[in-house]
């Protein structure tokens, strides 16, 4: 499997908000988008989910443009998780996530899809809340039952809008090792925009940097990740600290000479 995004742009009236970004992701890959608000992360990741559509440039599936796909086996490709999502109240967690698994369900739920729907509880960490009701939950609870729902989904790409921004920094850690693991395991893809530097830095193998909805860096996190590069993108100055454990980006002063 390869996601290609070729010169993909987007205009909201006349303002483009994504300039010309291309990039792919292949099979156990992750790939993580990073910049300040309003670079133009999360409307890429619509764009691939196909919420919105690109002004110009091309977005395929092994070499197929998902425009030409079916929009029922395009959903079964893409596991989208929004910043936002919407969820009704008196749901249970149970029922939330499977709907994950309504592309593939025909006319009656069987054992194997209840299963799967458990499993990815599992995997989170959620199996005991299946039968809370959404209402009941915190944010950051929330945020990994729809984090479940894209995994019972089964794509073979994960599309991910700060998927742990309502985590604390625990849950944050866990997360990204359950999702790299299942990465690499399913051969699936994952695109995901963070504002963590240090979590792009630790999981991703690609890091796409951007800007003013264009792209000032591509590459493999440590050739990047520049303390350089985060002061022209930011206006951090930062150092990066090695030991150990690996290699971690150290924030220290905002630049106020630009």
């Amino acid at each position: 499997m390869e996601l290609i995004i070729e010169n993909i742009s987007k205009d909201y009236e006349k303002k483009r908000v994504v300039d010309s970004v291309s990039f792919s992701v292949g099979n156990g890959e992750i790939i993580a988008l990073v910049g300040p608000n309003g670079s133009g992360k999360s409307t890429i990741l619509k764009t691939i989910a196909s919420v919105l559509r690109q002004s110009a440039g091309s977005i395929s599936i092994d070499r197929k443009n998902i425009d030409t796909i079916d929009p029922v086996d395009l959903a079964k490709m893409i596991g989208y998780v929004p910043q936002q999502f919407t969820y009704t109240l008196y749901s249970t967690v149970f029922e939330t996530v499977l709907l994950g698994r309504r592309q593939h369900i025909k006319w009656a739920v069987s054992d194997e899809e209840l299963s799967r729907v458990q499993q990815s509880l599992d995997a989170l960490e959620m199996g005991q809340m299946a039968g809370m009701f959404m209402d009941q939950l915190s944010g950051g609870e929330r945020q990994k039952v729809f984090i479940a729902r894209a995994l019972a989904q089964d794509p073979r790409i994960f599309v991910f809008d700060e998927p742990t921004s309502a985590l604390d920094i625990r849950y944050q850690i866990e997360v990204m090792e359950t999702m790299r693991n299942i990465t690499r395991e399913r051969g699936a893809g994952m695109v995901i925009a963070v504002h963590d530097l240090n979590l792009a830095y630790r999981y991703a193998d690609t890091v796409l940097v951007l800007n003013h909805g264009k792209m000032v860096g591509y590459g493999k996190p440590q050739d990047v990740l520049t303390p350089a590069c985060i002061n022209k993108v930011y206006g951090v100055e930062s150092f990066i600290v090695e030991n150990e454990f690996g290699k971690f980006i150290v924030p220290f002063r905002a630049n106020t000479s630009r």
